[in-house]
């Protein structure tokens, strides 16, 4: 029997379970190769796919932000139309001698005296036509007081334009008053109001002052 030791390599190369093992193990080597090269291959897949995702969400993020002031739009449009046609139906006078009743009536209330009293109108404006009411108004400071007060918290829309020291006698005060308030273009139409001086001939609009609380 000879021993293993002093057989040549090229018989135990021709030995079926050394070629086997020599296979296998090549196979091994080749799967081994190729589980590294996929592993890395899908580490950078996943990286850039997070990557752009990560972008994704940025940008819809930013969009998001963009379209938020646009959001109930609509909504907010009706509830602002809303609120105007109730202004205009609770707030503004429905005619001229409704204009004059009121004045007359805060007049009485407050105590003062009013003196050539004008009222005019501006050129009819898209909504609103000002009314103009400058007058005279005399009285003890805390009167006066009380008729501005109550002119600017009434239920009918009136703007204190200015008002101007006329002159003054003991307690009594003389007063220059400008006021405005509006009507709506078909009750001023037919009011049969001269025209206030300077008015444009694209009319006049709301103008911003003290409202009534």
């Amino acid at each position: 029997m000879s021993n293993g030791r002093n057989i040549p390599w090229r018989e135990r190369l021709a030995d079926p379970l050394i070629r086997y093992i020599a296979g296998l193990v090549a196979v091994l080597l080749v799967v081994g190769g190729l589980t590294v090269r996929v592993g890395l291959d899908w580490a950078v897949i996943s990286s850039h796919f997070s990557n752009a995702l990560a972008g994704k969400k940025v940008e819809l993020k930013a969009l998001d932000l963009e379209t938020a002031p646009l959001r109930g739009l609509d909504m907010r449009v009706e509830e602002s139309r809303s609120q105007m046609r109730s202004f205009y139906m609770n707030r503004i006078p429905s005619s001229y001698s409704v204009i004059a009743s009121r004045i007359g009536e805060l007049q009485v209330n407050s105590g003062v005296r009013l003196s050539r009293v004008q009222y005019t109108q501006g050129k009819p404006g898209g909504d609103l036509t000002e009314i103009t009411l400058d007058a005279g108004i005399s009285g003890s400071y805390p009167q006066i007081m009380r008729f501005v007060n109550s002119l600017e918290r009434d239920q009918n829309y009136f703007v204190i334009r200015s008002m101007q020291l006329a002159g003054q006698q003991g307690g009594q005060v003389n007063l220059r008053i400008l006021a405005s308030t509006w009507l709506l273009p078909a009750d001023a139409h037919d009011s049969g109001l001269p025209l206030t001086s300077g008015a444009s001939e694209t009319g006049t609009a709301l103008s911003s002052g003290k409202e009534g609380e």
